[in-house]
């Protein structure tokens, strides 16, 4: 199984890592991730896996690439999306914001990410101010639109005309009847916030060259020992602010999807690394790879 980390200079700014990292992290997974499992509650589960792997790590964004470029992979990535997006939302909105689909019928077998942005409070009265809240506009009423905050009643936004069934970060400002928020930026949030869910068009290349990240790490079980690796790593993390690591399919990874499209992984990549040496097996699945990855990377920068 192979892993991509790349991170690039940045002058935007970043969202990343909170608690520790002060990153913003990506990672990229192919829409073949679930391809080599028959059935959709096995595939449910699976992506659930990838889904707390990520919430665990946290992740910003994940990105899930097209890495068959001769196969239709359109449902493939749509199923991933889906059950990713669904994972993520706070379950209160999960109604509201996701219609009935083939997708969700095992749904439930999906752990619960219990992320600071899936509060388990649906009391007003336990509300705190200056508590962040994931809403849905609900409508509006006078000079205010009402929001779902996932308590009994809706809270009021002081502003008109905000589309209808859109969901929003929000910040308590006023406890009452009805509780009034405000409009917040989800990175504003003191602890981490979810993740975000891309489906990507282009290939994994196109993908690379149309994002801007600074330092690339392929890792195969192939590549160099993390551990030889890690102080030059080390020095190009420190400045990091945008970061990307990507995986490869169930059935090949990065070296082969690049090979399919002209590229090499090591011209491509800076490091070429080893993140599970001396594997017990003769493969390491996707979300076995995103787990012990993070870990590492987790542990040692």
């Amino acid at each position: 199984m192979l892993l991509v980390f790349k991170q690039i200079a940045h002058n935007n700014g970043s969202h990343g890592w909170k608690l520790k990292l002060g990153k913003k992290l990506c990672i990229a997974i192919p829409a073949s991730v679930v391809s080599d499992v028959p059935h959709l509650r096995e595939k449910t589960s699976r992506i659930g896996l990838i889904g707390r792997a990520a919430a665990i790590f946290r992740v910003d964004e994940i990105v899930v690439y097209p890495d068959r470029p001769h196969v239709a992979q359109g449902n493939e990535g749509d199923l991933v999306c889906t059950l990713l997006k669904y994972l993520e939302t706070p379950q209160y909105l999960r109604k509201d914001l996701f219609k009935l689909s083939p997708d969700l019928q095992y749904a439930g077998v999906l752990p619960p990410l219990r992320t600071p942005h899936h509060p388990l409070n649906r009391l007003a009265k336990k509300l705190k101010v200056g508590e962040f809240r994931e809403a849905l506009t609900l409508l509006t009423k006078g000079n205010q639109t009402l929001v779902d905050i996932g308590v009994e009643e809706p809270a009021a936004v002081c502003m008109k005309n905000l589309p209808v069934g859109k969901r929003v970060t929000v910040k308590i400002v006023k406890k009452g009847r009805p509780v009034e928020v405000e409009l917040a930026d989800r990175n504003d949030a003191p602890s981490y916030w979810g993740y975000n869910v891309t489906k990507e068009k282009a290939s994994f290349c196109g993908f690379l060259k149309k994002r801007a990240f600074d330092l690339t790490i392929a890792t195969s079980k192939y590549g160099s020992r993390f551990a030889d690796a890690a102080g030059e790593i080390a020095e190009k993390w420190k400045w990091a602010e945008n970061v990307l690591v990507a995986f490869g399919a169930p059935t090949q990874g990065l070296r082969e999807v690049l090979g399919r499209e002209g590229q090499s992984l090591n011209d491509l990549m800076d490091f070429v690394v080893n993140m599970v040496p001396l594997q017990g097996t003769e493969t390491v699945r996707t979300e076995e790879a995103i787990i012990a990855s993070l870990a590492i990377l987790n542990a040692t920068f």
